[in-house]
């Protein structure tokens, strides 16, 4: 009774908890490999491989029943939901925001620079006209804040967003930590 108790439960809860953490592990390191965090991903990496093998071994050796390997499958659901959201909410990186501006970009353009962000803008010519294109570098974490801005003097405006790998010199968001408004030749990864 005791070995059917720990074939039918204690095992698939254990792959599952596993599983949701090296797949939270891989999630992250994928995370830090794309933003170029060269450090920290071997080492999730290691730990993560290390709680697979010890997973699957147990499985291949205890587990002759499908709970477990449902509990393996769903771990690797839950894993990476648990990855994405640690993700989000770390909001990691840096992103370029590109608001296409077809009436006066100005007061944009303003408020951005008032709320301490660099603006650069490129006049266009889009599919019905004349269009500004606003761009900004923002840490990710200031992504609602920026949009908000953008959203308020210009409800409609076409927006593109992407993540950046770096950045070099210019002017950025104001660091409460140090108290600047701005500042530049910053070097940011």
């Amino acid at each position: 009774m005791n070995n059917d108790l720990y074939a039918w439960v204690t095992l698939p809860l254990l792959v599952f908890g596993a599983r949701v953490l090296d797949v939270t592990l891989g999630t992250m390191r994928i995370i830090y490999i794309s933003r170029g965090k060269k450090h920290l991903a071997p080492l999730l990496g290691f730990i993560e491989v290390f709680i697979w093998i010890a997973m699957v071994s147990q499985i291949v050796h205890s587990a002759n029943n499908i709970v477990a390997y449902l509990a393996y499958a769903a771990g690797f659901a839950a894993g990476n939901f648990v990855g994405m959201y640690i993700e989000d909410r770390l909001a990691l990186g840096t992103l370029v925001v590109r608001a296409f501006i077809q009436n006066q970009a100005t007061e944009l353009e303003t408020h951005l620079r008032n709320s301490g962000y660099g603006v650069t803008t490129v006049d266009g010519h889009g599919a019905i006209g004349a269009v500004t294109m606003v761009y900004t570098i923002v840490p990710r974490r200031k992504l609602v804040e920026v949009l908000a801005i953008i959203h308020q003097t210009h409800p409609h405006a076409f927006l593109s967003i992407e993540d950046v790998r770096s950045t070099q010199e210019g002017i950025f968001p104001r660091d409460a930590r140090l108290g600047d408004r701005t500042q530049f030749g910053r070097k940011s990864k």
